[in-house]
């Protein structure tokens, strides 16, 4: 089982803490500033998007340029090979690739303005001229060292954020059974107070 970011949607206040501390952290390491992951706002949840690092990765099976590989732990994006063909955002069956891009510098590093076109619906479609596009995911962090975590979870004021891996997962749900048995075990004797009287 691949390591993951769990969110607690009940605890996530939208703030963008996260963002912020994903685009920071990645900026840092010389990666695109972009977040690896989203925030996606309902009338009744607010939560953040990021990758399941799914087992049999489609996004993995779909790059025609091997730009996404399978580490111990995650799935990860090659920024330098990907060719922004943006087949890995369609393949992925929880939107959490999505395409971004950096301006080509020109001679000795000065940048040549591009000319702006107004938005699409679909950033799947989006396209600038001048703009190179690289897909961009949830690499949990892999710059950083084993003992560390995804520069997101710590940013998070209210804790809503979890790294999970194979043992973490299994703590957790063992917690919840034994509180969903102990809510049972208080529902039934209700029940049975109800049924004497």
């Amino acid at each position: 089982m691949n390591t993951f970011i769990a969110i607690e949607p009940d605890r996530c206040i939208g703030c963008g803490t996260c963002l912020a501390a994903c685009s920071y952290g990645h900026r840092m390491a010389g990666l695109q500033a972009e977040p690896r992951l989203a925030l996606t706002f309902d009338r009744k949840v607010t939560a953040a998007v990021t990758c399941h690092q799914c087992e049999g990765a489609p996004c993995l099976a779909v790059c025609p340029v091997d730009a996404i590989r399978q580490t111990d732990d995650a799935v990860v994006v090659n920024e330098q090979t990907c060719i922004g063909c943006k087949l890995c955002a369609v393949a992925c069956p929880f939107g959490a690739i999505h395409p971004s891009g950096t301006s080509i510098a020109g001679v000795a590093g000065t940048s040549y303005p591009t000319p702006t076109y107004p938005k699409g619906t679909s950033p799947l479609l989006a396209w600038s001229i001048g703009v190179y596009t690289c897909a961009v995911k949830c690499d949990l962090c892999s710059t950083l060292g084993p003992d560390e975590s995804p520069h997101c979870v710590p940013a998070c004021p209210t804790n809503a954020l979890f790294v999970r891996n194979a043992e973490t997962l299994g703590k957790s749900c063992r917690e919840k059974l034994k509180a969903a048995a102990a809510e049972n075990q208080v529902m039934m004797g209700r029940s049975t107070h109800l049924k004497e009287a």
